[in-house]
């Protein structure tokens, strides 16, 4: 009863918070307390997305509407980043700034909640950790692992992964 009621707790914390995370950035200071309901919200999403991955074949899975657009748009805007492996100081270096926000910036108001903060596994061979987590906008997410999942590098997921989120569920 009260694991139930904490869940509770919890569930009408984060209603609130993502209602809160829907205001202008402008209206925040370095809150901490809003800070960690980003983390929280990122981290969720990453653990439903490998769920996903470890579930299904990639080669399927349908991201947003848009995925042909925003596949096409990044592999014309970044015809030979590796996807497999990312650097995370090639995306976020003065240089890699100045390429990708003209191509995030496109997608605004096309891709909901496009510059979100969302968690990237840096190796695609890999499960979300700390060691192995970006933290980078949502459309920067969505392109990279379009790649991965229509380029064939999510494809070892499922078979490296699945019995772990056997085990996991029961």
């Amino acid at each position: 009863m009260v694991q139930k009621f904490e869940s509770i707790k919890t569930a009408d914390q984060l209603l609130a918070g993502s209602s809160v995370l829907s205001r202008p950035a402008e209206e925040f200071d370095n809150d901490p307390s809003v800070e960690a309901m980003w983390a929280i919200k990122a981290m969720e999403h990453a653990e439903v997305y490998f769920n996903i991955l470890c579930s299904v074949d990639p080669k399927f899975l349908k991201l947003t509407p848009h995925d042909d657009q925003i596949y096409k748009t990044f592999r014309d805007v970044f015809p030979d980043l590796k996807v497999d492996k990312i650097n995370e100081d090639e995306l976020k270096s003065d240089q890699g700034k100045m390429k990708w926000r003209p191509f995030c910036e496109q997608f605004k108001g096309i891709v909901e909640d496009y510059c979100f903060g969302t968690l990237l596994r840096a190796d695609c061979e890999g499960d979300y950790s700390e060691a192995n987590s970006v933290l980078i906008t949502r459309i920067q997410f969505y392109a990279i692992e379009l790649a991965r999942n229509r380029e064939g590098l999510n494809d070892g997921i499922r078979k490296k992964y699945k019995s772990k989120q056997t085990v996991k569920e029961s």
